[in-house]
């Protein structure tokens, strides 16, 4: 899966701290994750995504009732420390009335950023309630010393309320929102509800983050000039028109994730990666899946890596070469390095190239086996539900992944679209996100059964098409890129694949979060990626020898790729080969709804 919506921070570096001499301590949603000692081990795992997906993720708003009861438990040990916290409270907040206190939002925390909160005195001190009151709450769990998993659950249900329960969410007392009624005579208020009414009565019941007319498919995205040279129930191939007169004698093939369309990495012109890669001489070619619905219910993992066989096999067929490369991004990492896997033991692995895995995380490690936010329970309720619908809906993950980061993904958009009644913003990442497929029921359950035993790490205990995958055996050369920011598959989580794959690797540290780190062309002057000349066990201190270079990883990329894709030869005056073109890119099955 691939979601700007799935990029969940953690509170770690500054649990516990006391005083009021300093900045509030940041939620978990409002820190950075730049030197956050517990991120190697908090990749959100892709099992609890998938089963809170199916499940409803406001059922892990309530933490278990085993986890409650502990956390009670551990509290009423302490009952010394309990009344510590109990009395730093009321002290802050005598503070807080008398006007004394001095706590501030940290500095990347927007919620409270208008004047008014800290100009106006009845806000200010509502505003510093509310931060002692959450910082106290985080003190407590930290106290608790609960286990990993209780810590989580705890941590998750905390922040969630915590958040909700911000004053900057409450209409009478958001500066933005009573601005607004009074600038517009009160229609804002009017906008806002019929906002809040409509977002209510479909998936993804959260805030709207775009209009769902503010771009169009084909005209204002996925427009680099194309093909749809193969097509199969599973997917359609899309192959690029060159633009320069020679090419990369090797094929790139693209593989997207499975949830959302292909078009992330063809985004507006300047902003896509297959233009990029076309204008550097690259040949690429494009696998678009096909949305689908409960006829497809039984693909699973064999019958997605049986599509990326027939892709290749086209791939091979249209260039007439015998070699192709492969970039696969998030999930369709997965299922492309399980493929490769069964190719190695095949004795095929000669046909790939080169392989490069953007934000793919094949080793799950404490978070990806029965992960702290579910349990068996929850597994099969996820799993038989999908199996009843033929499908898990895309717009349930999107529901997912907006509370995994309430204030950046609910309450920002609660306050903009409902409070002051605006249209969100029009951003080509967020239209993307927002185009959400379903997940065939088949896959679903594949992936939780691979991520819940974390099979990627021992050789034979996944399969792809009848043969037992081990990644060690997988020794093409690997480009492999994550993003500092990135809290669906942490920058850590994608660093171990390095220690997975058998070939010489290449790690790229990019800025920015899921998406952003993969959308990031040239030219902007905030880009930065981090390589190392090698690829340590440890990713730290991968970190500490790597060096920054301006820029963006994409023409690296092409370097990198262009070494190990033969020489240059005639670009091809048609597309499709023998079989010609059976529709313009971006194709047919893009469009399914």
């Amino acid at each position: 899966m691939a979601q700007p919506a799935t990029e969940n921070a953690r509170s770690t570096s500054n649990r516990g701290k006391k005083g009021a001499d300093r900045p509030a301590e940041p939620t978990p949603a409002q820190q950075s994750p730049e030197g956050s000692d517990d991120a190697a081990a908090a990749g959100l795992p892709l099992d609890m995504v998938l089963v809170d997906a199916a499940r409803g993720p406001l059922r892990r708003l309530v933490p278990p009732a085993g986890t409650a009861l502990r956390f009670g438990s551990a509290l009423a040990r302490r009952p010394g420390t309990v009344a510590e916290r109990a009395g730093e409270l009321v002290r802050e907040l005598a503070r807080i009335a008398a006007g004394n206190s001095e706590l501030v939002p940290a500095k990347k925390d927007k919620r409270f950023t208008d004047p008014a909160w800290s100009g106006n005195f009845l806000l200010k001190r509502a505003m510093q309630a509310h931060l002692a009151t959450a910082r106290t709450a985080w003190e407590l769990i930290e106290d608790a010393d609960l286990d990993w998993q209780d810590d989580e659950r705890i941590r998750f249900s905390a922040t969630n309320l915590v958040d909700a329960l911000a004053p900057s969410n409450v209409p009478v007392l958001n500066p933005l929102s009573l601005k607004a009624a009074i600038d517009t005579g009160g229609r804002s208020a009017v906008t806002g509800l019929t906002r809040f009414v409509k977002d209510l009565a479909t998936p993804p019941r959260v805030p709207s983050m775009v209009d769902p007319d503010a771009f169009t498919v084909g005209e204002d995205l996925a427009t680099t000039p194309g093909a749809v040279v193969f097509r199969t129930d599973v997917f359609e191939l899309i192959q690029y028109r060159p633009v320069t007169e020679t090419v990369r004698a090797v094929p790139l093939l693209m593989v997207p994730p499975t949830i959302n369309k292909f078009y992330i990495a063809d985004l507006a012109k300047g902003r896509s990666i297959v233009e990029h890669y076309v204008s550097a001489g690259q040949q690429v070619f494009m696998m678009s899946w096909r949305n689908p619905d409960e006829r497809h219910a039984d693909w699973g993992l064999d019958a997605y890596g049986q599509a990326v066989l027939d892709a290749m096999d086209a791939v091979e067929r249209i260039t007439g070469q015998e070699q192709v490369s492969l970039q696969a991004f998030c999930s369709g990492g997965i299922i492309t390095s399980m493929l490769l896997a069964h190719l190695a033991a095949t004795g095929r692995l000669d046909r790939v190239r080169a392989l490069s895995l953007a934000v793919t995380v094949l080793d799950w490690s404490r978070a990806g086996t029965v992960s702290a936010l579910m349990d068996e329970e929850s597994v099969r309720a996820a799993t038989e539900k999908s199996r009843r619908k033929g499908y898990l809906d895309g717009a349930q993950l999107a529901e997912v992944f907006a509370w995994l980061r309430p204030n950046d993904l609910v309450w920002n958009y609660w306050v903009n679209n409902y409070l002051q009644g605006k249209n969100p913003p029009n951003f080509d990442i967020l239209y993307w996100n927002a185009d959400t497929t379903r997940m065939t029921a088949g896959l679903h359950r594949d992936f939780i059964d691979v991520a819940i035993g974390n099979a990627l790490t021992e050789p034979g205990k996944a399969t792809m098409l009848g043969t037992q995958v081990d990644l060690g055996k997988v020794t093409v050369d690997s480009y492999v890129t994550a993003g500092i920011a990135d809290h669906l598959c942490t920058w850590q989580s994608c660093y171990r694949s390095t220690q997975l794959l058998g070939g010489e690797t290449r790690f790229i540290l990019s800025t920015s979060g899921h998406i952003a780190s993969l959308v990031n062309p040239p030219g902007n002057p905030r880009s930065t990626f981090k390589v190392a000349a090698d690829t340590p066990p440890d990713p730290e201190e991968w970190l500490g020898s790597a060096e920054t270079v301006q820029g963006s990883w994409w023409p690296d990329f092409m370097t990198w790729l262009g070494e190990r894709s033969g020489d240059e030869v005639p670009a091809p005056t048609s597309l499709g080969g023998d079989q010609g073109e059976l529709a313009e890119a971006p194709g047919t099955y893009v469009f399914d709804k």
